[in-house]
């Protein structure tokens, strides 16, 4: 069955007319004469039939159902054009799409992809950020990780590491005290990580504290933020140290208080059940795997 698809050059021609709202803008971006351009977008206006632009002498102007579409057809190139940007990118290289967490990615594993890459020249792996589970079928994805409980549906999951994260802030706030109590921690502004909204309560719980203030406290959706909130004195944070080990050897960030707030949660490396026999993906699993009980084994 024929697809009910314009032509590119006609969607290209439209795109570019919609974003400078000009024939002749759009004719000089895409080399092309004015009346070519017109010809598209009227060839376009004939197959959807509707009207794109209201045409008058002082130019055009894009209709209601006209910038409704454009936006749609911007998208759509868009996702074209990184697609064959991808491909052509790739020469044939096995490439894993890995969708993960930021601060973890930046933090933990860039610092530790290239030992992967001298192990795995030919495997090349793109991150992209994703802080939610979703489905692997609607997506590109080869793979992700992420923080929770691995109750994700249709994949398989692999355990890399705990966050169990420590009050952290600026030597600021310490002053000359080795450490802080947990009563001279609820004195403080406690920053607060949006996705964790109890860790704060947990962690006065398990110090036997009951503090009404727990959960109050500005708001940030990455630990990157909560570990710069801190280092300017805006507060004490609950931070993995494994995100902020520079942060922690150049001293710009001190442990206010050794007690880690521990979590059944973990960060976990989750494949597609349709994919777990790629010898990439396979590759890959092991390696980080391998990186992440690396990682622990000092601390046990």
């Amino acid at each position: 069955m024929r697809r009910k698809i314009p032509s590119t050059a006609a969607l290209i021609s439209f795109e570019a007319a919609a974003r400078h709202e000009s024939f002749t803008k759009a004719a000089q971006e895409l080399s092309l004469t004015q009346s070519a351009i017109c010809r598209q977008i009227g060839s376009l206006e004939e197959f959807l039939n509707v009207e794109l632009f209201r045409r008058s002498k002082r130019g055009v102007k894009l209709t209601e159902a006209g910038l409704s579409y454009s936006r749609r057809v911007a998208q759509q190139l868009d996702a074209v054009e990184r697609d064959t940007l991808s491909v052509m990118g790739q020469q044939g290289a096995n490439v894993i799409e890995l969708a993960l967490v930021p601060t973890f990615g930046t933090q933990w594993l860039l610092p530790r992809l290239k030992d992967f890459q001298q192990r795995h020249p030919e495997v090349t792996v793109n991150l992209t950020n994703r802080t939610r589970p979703f489905l692997f079928a609607d997506t590109n994805f080869d793979a992700a990780i992420y923080f929770g409980d691995a109750d994700w549906s249709g994949t398989a999951a692999h355990r890399l590491m705990s966050e169990n994260p420590l009050p952290v802030c600026s030597p600021a706030l310490i002053g000359n005290q080795q450490q802080l109590s947990a009563e001279q921690i609820a004195e403080l502004p406690l920053l607060q990580q949006t996705t964790r909204p109890y860790a704060w309560r947990q962690w006065f719980n398990d110090r036997n504290l009951n503090v009404p203030r727990d959960m109050t406290g500005p708001r940030y959706e990455l630990f990157s933020m909560l570990a710069q909130a801190a280092m300017h004195e805006m507060g004490i944070a609950l931070i993995p140290p494994f995100l902020i080990q520079r942060e922690l050897a150049e001293k710009r960030l001190v442990v206010a208080n050794p007690h880690a707030l521990s979590s059944p949660k973990a960060y976990y490396l989750m494949i597609p059940e349709r994919k777990v026999e790629s010898a990439s993906l396979r590759a890959f699993r092991d390696w980080l795997i391998e990186q992440s009980h690396a990682y622990e084994l000092p601390s046990r």
